[in-house]
């Protein structure tokens, strides 16, 4: 008897970018093969549904609390809230996040990151993958964030050394003495904990991995061998332009300083991309961020910290000094930056969650 034809199969590829399941027989036309290919891909589920359902939680929650927030806002000023309704204008305008007293940004901050490690979490469960495969794993975490801490702190001192010793910043006298130094120092160094957490894993965290499974399609059509990378990299540009979009609305920032936001989220990338994880970018944000905020009292991206330890003025033209933006808004920023991507070029890479990564 004659054995039955074999079936057809995918040829066998020995990168990280074939996955372990999903195979579709070839000439397969029955509608609930269509229905599967419309919504499942190489990596599970296709990234656009992936994505929207993330958005759409994220929009429901943020829907949430803005209701409640402004019941709670009504109940407590109810002669406002009244004359709004009658009159159609608008209620006082109350201070930006800038402006805020830095124990209610302390609170702001560490609010947002326990959401989008639920939004991670029930999009792990959906897609059957570890939660660790968004960042927050990788090898020796805690050794990572301290590395990367040193080096936030190294780098913009080196800044602010060079605009120092060019006459384009000047400190005008110490704000805190005793022990309010601490105080502050440890509020504000807990605050930009949060900041880094929350920003690191929102722009390069759900969003740059699902991002780049979606676009290894198109890095196959460029080249096989390296589509990983070419994906990586494709999906950066749109969550770079993310975090600059959300900068744009700092106060006193500068057209010259989103630039460099634009920049240092590209090294923040290649910290993922180096090291395996977020925990190094996580480190270097939260002190670099902290240093100029607090141990030097500049600006950080135009906006002026509560509890700084130094009052300090820009000189000169703003494209060197900065001007309103702070350190990060001067022209010298960018070699700075870019002797922090050569630190990580140096870096022992580890590798990259597989993209099938599943639980």
């Amino acid at each position: 008897m004659d054995s039955p034809p074999a079936q057809p199969s995918i040829p066998e590829r020995h990168d990280s970018l074939r996955p372990a399941a999903l195979r579709v027989e070839l000439g397969s036309s029955t509608p609930s093969s269509i229905a599967r290919r419309v919504f499942i891909g190489p990596f599970g589920l296709r990234a656009g549904w992936s994505l929207l359902i993330y958005f759409a939680i994220f929009a429901a929650i943020l829907v949430s609390i803005f209701v409640v927030v402004r019941h709670s806002v009504a109940a407590a000023h109810p002669a406002t809230a009244a004359a709004r309704q009658t009159t159609g204008a608008p209620a006082p305008a109350g201070k930006r996040l800038a402006d805020a007293p830095m124990l209610t940004r302390t609170f702001l901050e560490w609010a947002i990151f326990p959401i989008l490690l639920l939004l991670s979490w029930i999009m792990a469960a959906v897609e059957r993958r570890k939660l660790s495969a968004f960042g927050l794993g990788g090898v020796h975490p805690f050794r990572r964030f301290l590395i990367g801490a040193v080096w936030g702190v190294l780098a913009i001192s080196l800044l602010i050394v060079v605009l120092y010793s060019l006459h384009l910043l000047s400190f005008d006298a110490r704000l805190e003495h005793g022990p309010a130094i601490l105080i502050w120092g440890a509020i504000q160094l807990f605050a930009f904990l949060g900041v880094g957490l929350s920003e690191e894993y929102l722009f390069r965290g759900y969003i740059q991995f699902t991002l780049t499974r979606g676009l290894v399609g198109l890095g196959n059509l460029i080249s096989q061998p390296h589509a990983r990378a070419i994906s990586f990299w494709l999906a950066s540009s749109g969550t770079s332009a993310l975090f600059l979009l959300a900068h744009t609305s700092n106060n006193g920032e500068n057209l010259f300083g989103l630039l460099q936001v634009f920049l240092v989220g590209f090294v923040f990338l290649a910290a993922l991309w180096r090291t395996g994880s977020l925990w190094w970018a996580i480190g270097f944000h939260t002190s670099w961020d902290w240093t100029q905020s607090f141990l030097y009292g500049v600006p950080d991206s135009g906006s002026l910290m509560q509890g700084r330890l130094f009052a300090t003025h820009a000189s000169g033209n703003p494209v060197l000094s900065g001007g309103t933006a702070g350190p990060e808004g001067s022209v010298f920023c960018i070699p700075v930056l870019l002797l922090v991507l050569v630190v990580l070029f140096f870096t022992h890479s580890s590798p990259q969650p597989p993209l099938e990564t599943k639980t």
